[in-house]
C-alpha cells in the first residue's frame, strides 16, 4: 500500500528539525511537509533531510495546509494519507500502529486517541461538540489521523475547502458522506516548542469555539433534511 505522510507546518523549524530524522528513521512512506508560508527556516530544514516540501504562497492554516498535502496524495495515486502535527506531539513509533489498523480493518478513517493529553476546559468544549454534534468519537482534535482513498476524495473536494479547522467540521463531513471512523489508543508527547495557534489567545478561542458551534448546529439541521 502506497502511504504518504502528511505533515503541515507554520514556524515549526526547531521541531521539525528533531522530529524529521525520528520519523525517517522509523518508517519507509514517503513523508510530505507543507510549509504554511513560514518566516523561518522550515523549507530549508525539510530540504536538507532530503525530503519533499510545498511552500503556500499565502497562509492558509493548518487544516488548509493539511488539505493541500491531501489533494497531493490523490493527484499522485496514494492508497494512504497519514497526517501529523510537526511540533512533536505525534511520536514516529506509534505510526506503525495507526498503519497495521489501517491495512487490517475495514474502516475509512483511523484516528490514534489520547484524550488525557488535554485540560480540563478542551475537556468540556469537546462534551459540549459532542452533545450538539452526536459525534461518537472520544478525541475530536486529533490530527494524527490515517485516510483511505474514498476519504482522500472527500477530503479533497471543494467542499473541505470551507473548513477553517481539521477536528469537528472534518469529522462531520466524512460521517455524512457515510465513512466508517475507528479510533486507537496512541502515546502523545508535550508540544516541544512554541504554541498552539488555536488556543494561542482568548479571541482565538472564542473565534473557534463560535465556528465549531455552528457547524454542530448546522450538522442537526441538515440532518432534519435529509
Amino acid at each position: 500500500m502506497k502511504t504518504l505522510i502528511v505533515i503541515p507546518a507554520f514556524n515549526e523549524a526547531d521541531n521539525l528539525a528533531q522530529l524529521l530524522p525520528q520519523l525517517c528513521a522509523a518508517v519507509t512512506a514517503d513523508i510530505l511537509v507543507v510549509d504554511d508560508f513560514s518566516s523561518d527556516d522550515t523549507v530549508q530544514v525539510v530540504k536538507n533531510q532530503g525530503l519533499t516540501c510545498l511552500r503556500l504562497p499565502i497562509q492558509l492554516g493548518a487544516w488548509g495546509a493539511t488539505q493541500t498535502g491531501i489533494r497531493y496524495a490523490k493527484r499522485h495515486g496514494y492508497d494512504f494519507v497519514l497526517t501529523m502535527d510537526a511540533d512533536g506531539q505525534h511520536l514516529p513509533e506509534e505510526i506503525n500502529h495507526l498503519l497495521d489498523a489501517a491495512f487490517r480493518n475495514q474502516f475509512d478513517v483511523i484516528i490514534g486517541t489520547c484524550p488525557q493529553r488535554v485540560s480540563r476546559l478542551k475537556k468540556m468544549a469537546w462534551r459540549l461538540f459532542k452533545i450538539i454534534s452526536r459525534i461518537r468519537i472520544e478525541d475530536l482534535t486529533s490530527g494524527f489521523r490515517i485516510y483511505n482513498q474514498q476519504a482522500i476524495q472527500v477530503l479533497a473536494d471543494k467542499a473541505a475547502s470551507l473548513l477553517d479547522y481539521q477536528d469537528v467540521g472534518v469529522l462531520l463531513l466524512l460521517l455524512r458522506s457515510d465513512l466508517k471512523i475507528h479510533e486507537i489508543p496512541v502515546k502523545m508527547s508535550l508540544r516541544q516548542d512554541g504554541k498552539s495557534r488555536v488556543f494561542s489567545s482568548w479571541l482565538v478561542v472564542f473565534k473557534y469555539m463560535l465556528q465549531t458551534t455552528t457547524l454542530c448546529i448546522a450538522n442537526i439541521g441538515a440532518k432534519k433534511s435529509q
